[in-house]
């Protein structure tokens, strides 16, 4: 089997949002469709597809109710088999969503195993009876808020969900269970589908004696790491591989919440046979005050050497044991500019400054769709939002525990929430950014008019033409794939700098990710006279001496 995905460039689609072809509001799979050619010029390689299977929402498709059929908005079986033909006739791949951790509490599975605890799907889930005081089995909770078990009536037991409660967790201890989603996996891929994201994937075994964990401050349910790794997780992937990968040209990613760079290489090492890529989490929580009881929700400053320290960290790790996934935005994250850099007097330098850091480390870089514009978030109020974590985190912390006030609540998810990756793709200037001609599903992100896919094409300056120079370095220089990583200036409070070195070719990238001038006199011994510039973010690289705000850049040494 090739590693094509090493040279590849990941584009993730979140189909609900990206293009409405019927005009009811809601993105489908014949938008995609229409919207190929555009993806084809940017210059990316594979799509990976946020979930398009039938499914009641509650989780905006994260909640499958039929792994074998198409969410009537988006489309039908037919519309999905026409995306991977044209999409593969213009030489981009698909990877779809496997969500394998739970169901929805819709699924056939489902409604089968509550009905009784002797029919043959009853253990299909996770079911325990209450304790003696009719309370949960033990104390995990959901990482939505709240606790992580739910009673049903009809079959006088608990569930266990980690997500909603209408999102019951698959029990894996059960060997069928394990037989339907290699199925599922195998009827996909010989549709022509390309590969994996596989959802939580570290969370699909669970510690069987369901201990009681230490309370978190505060708190009644534990929401730690007990979600993630548990002591079946690699036999399960290693399963997998075997039974359902093995055979198919594939590419795997998994998202891995609570896993280090160290135990990355369980999952990685191409001698394991498990997955090609995990997600790490590591950089996306460099802004939250750890064990806080708000979670997420409780912010601290952007500090630039912790970005450097994580992101460097899994560089070296992996390195000869494994690949790394490069992101900094997807559909459960918001816009990095808007999070970490500033949206409104750089926004285009910032994206690109942001794109360079990236795009130049080794690995498969993903792009989140309207990143390549250099989208940024939308401030609503909080009625507005869509998104079941919001929701269910305002009631839990703001209206019951009282732990956060709703103002400090709002700014929190102005700058986490996730519905400010999931606002609609912006095409045009036009009504609803060109995403529809109905009424969108979601509230469009009011900076439309000035921030769309029309304008940055007629641009030769903008966040997408960028993007596309990146890209193609990425397809045409071996440094990027084969090249070694070391970061310099790892103290520095502005610049992330690192150098990457390949049969005598040094390239060093560097970007200051701050809103004020940094002197130049910091790359001092670093930066040589008579370097080559490869790719910049300014017209002149340091004038006047001075690294501009959020300038970016990759030269390499002439030796």
């Amino acid at each position: 089997m090739s590693d094509w995905w090493k040279k590849s460039v990941v584009y993730q689609i979140y189909p609900r949002s990206f293009m409405d072809s019927n005009g009811d509001g809601f993105g489908d799979l014949q938008g995609i469709i229409r919207k190929l050619d555009y993806l084809e010029n940017l210059g990316i390689d594979v799509i990976w597809l946020s979930p398009v299977y039938d499914s009641p929402q509650q989780d905006n498709g994260y909640d499958i109710r039929d792994y074998r059929q198409m969410y009537e908005k988006f489309g039908t079986m037919e519309d999905m088999e026409e995306l991977i033909e044209k999409a593969h006739d213009r030489g981009i791949k698909i990877v779809m969503d496997l969500v394998a951790n739970h169901t929805s509490d819709e699924h056939q599975w489902f409604a089968e195993s509550r009905k009784s605890a002797d029919n043959p799907y009853s253990n299909y889930y996770i079911w325990k009876d209450p304790k003696d005081d009719g309370s949960e089995p033990n104390n995990w909770g959901s990482s939505f808020c709240g606790s992580a078990w739910t009673y049903d009536q009809e079959r006088e037991q608990y569930y266990l969900h980690f997500y909603d409660k209408k999102q019951p967790d698959l029990n894996w201890e059960n060997e069928t269970v394990r037989r339907e989603v290699y199925d599922l996996m195998k009827f996909w891929m010989d549709k022509g589908v390309d590969g994996w994201r596989m959802d939580v994937i570290a969370s699909i075994s669970k510690y069987t004696d369901f201990p009681d964990y230490p309370e978190e401050p505060g708190r009644r349910y534990y929401t730690g790491f007990m979600h993630s790794n548990g002591p079946r997780l690699h036999e399960f992937l290693q399963e997998m591989n075997r039974e359902a990968l093995a055979e198919y040209d594939c590419m795997t990613v998994g998202e891995a919440p609570g896993s280090t760079s160290e135990n990355a290489r369980l999952f990685v090492d191409p001698k394991r046979r498990e997955l090609n890529m995990i997600f790490t989490f590591e950089h996306m929580n460099i802004d939250r005050i750890p064990g806080h009881v708000n979670r997420k929700w409780a912010l601290k400053p952007f500090d630039v050497r912790d970005l450097k320290r994580v992101m460097s960290d899994w560089q070296e790790k992996l390195e000869g044991h494994g690949w790394n996934a490069l992101y900094l935005e997807n559909h459960d994250q918001p816009r990095v500019i808007s999070r970490w850099g500033n949206d409104t007097c750089f926004r285009k330098e910032c994206a690109k400054a942001y794109a360079t850091i990236l795009h130049g480390m080794k690995g498969t870089p993903y792009v989140y769709q309207g990143e390549e514009i250099g989208m940024v978030n939308a401030s609503y109020e909080l009625d507005e939002y869509e998104d079941v974590e919001v929701k269910n985190a305002l009631l839990e912390l703001v209206e019951h525990e009282k732990t956060i006030s709703r103002e400090a609540f709002k700014r929190a998810v102005w700058n986490k929430s996730r519905d400010n990756a999931r606002t609609p793709m912006q095409w045009t200037d036009g009504e609803n950014a060109g995403f529809t001609c109905g009424t969108p599903w979601f509230k469009v992100n009011p900076r439309y008019k000035e921030i769309n896919v029309e304008e940055a094409l007629k641009d030769r300056d903008s966040v997408f033409h960028y993007y596309q120079k990146l890209i193609r370095l990425r397809h045409e220089e071996d440094i990027l794939t084969e090249g070694s990583y070391r970061l310099l200036l790892p103290e520095d409070d502005s610049l992330f700098v690192y150098q990457r070195e390949y049969k005598g070719k040094k390239w060093l990238v560097a970007a200051n990710l701050t809103d004020v001038p940094v002197p130049g006199s910091r790359l001092e011994g670093i930066l040589y006279p008579g370097y080559k510039a490869i790719i910049q973010n300014e017209p002149e690289i340091m004038k006047n001496g001075m690294l501009q705000p959020f300038e970016a850049f990759i030269a390499e040494e002439q030796l």
